[in-house]
C-alpha cells in the first residue's frame, strides 16, 4: 500500500464506549500477581484496548524465564537493573532506558543480572498475555509485595498449569539453551 492509499482511506468513526485509561502501578484495584519470584502488574489489560495490547510492570529481583515462544509481538522497556536477554542465538544485555522488541514467533527468555531487581515494562501485542498469568500466578496485595516462596507441590501445579494451557495461550516452552 502507498502512502497516497493509506492517506486516503477513511478512518473509523471514534468508539465512545471506549475511555482513555490512566494508572499508576501502585494504584489500588490493580491487579499484582507473584509469578516466580517477580511481582507482575497489569497496567492496563486487553478487556480495557479491545484486545489490542496489553501492559505489565514487571518487578523481578533474580531468576527469569526460561527459553520460549508465542505467537504475539511482545516489547520490554527497561526502568531498573539490567536483565540478560536471550534471542535466537544472540545474547543482549540491557539496561534502564533501553527497548527490547521481541517478535512473535521467535525463541526467546531473559534473567535478572543485576544485583538490584530489575523493573520493566513488558507489552504484548495483542493482548492475552495477562490472561496467562492470571492462570499461574498468586494474585498479591502490591506491586511490591513479594510472592511467598512456593513449596514443591505449588510449583508442580503451576507447571502443570502451564503446560496444560500453553498452546490455548500461543506459547511453547523450549529446551534450556546450552
Amino acid at each position: 500500500m502507498s502512502n497516497n492509499q493509506m492517506t486516503d482511506a477513511a478512518l473509523p468513526a471514534d468508539d465512545l464506549s471506549r475511555t482513555a485509561t490512566v494508572v499508576h502501578a501502585d494504584d489500588t484495584g490493580l491487579t499484582h500477581l507473584g509469578i516466580g519470584a517477580g511481582t507482575y502488574t497489569i497496567l492496563i489489560s486487553g478487556e480495557q484496548t479491545g484486545g489490542r495490547y496489553t501492559m505489565i510492570d514487571m518487578l523481578v529481583p533474580a531468576g527469569g524465564l526460561p527459553p520460549h515462544r508465542h505467537d504475539f509481538e511482545e516489547i520490554f522497556h527497561i526502568l531498573e537493573g539490567e536483565l540478560e536477554i536471550a534471542f535466537h542465538d544472540e545474547v543482549h544485555h540491557v539496561g534502564p532506558g533501553q527497548t527490547v522488541n521481541i517478535p512473535a514467533n521467535a525463541p526467546h527468555g531473559f534473567r535478572v543480572v543485576s544485583a538490584t531487581p530489575a523493573r520493566f515494562l513488558c507489552i504484548c501485542l495483542p493482548a492475552g498475555q495477562e490472561e496467562f498469568f492470571k492462570l499461574v500466578g498468586e494474585v498479591l496485595p502490591t506491586r511490591t509485595t513479594p510472592p511467598t516462596p512456593p513449596t514443591p507441590e505449588v510449583v508442580a501445579e503451576r507447571r502443570s498449569i502451564m503446560m496444560a494451557n500453553a498452546a490455548r495461550f500461543h506459547s511453547e516452552f523450549l529446551p534450556p539453551r546450552g
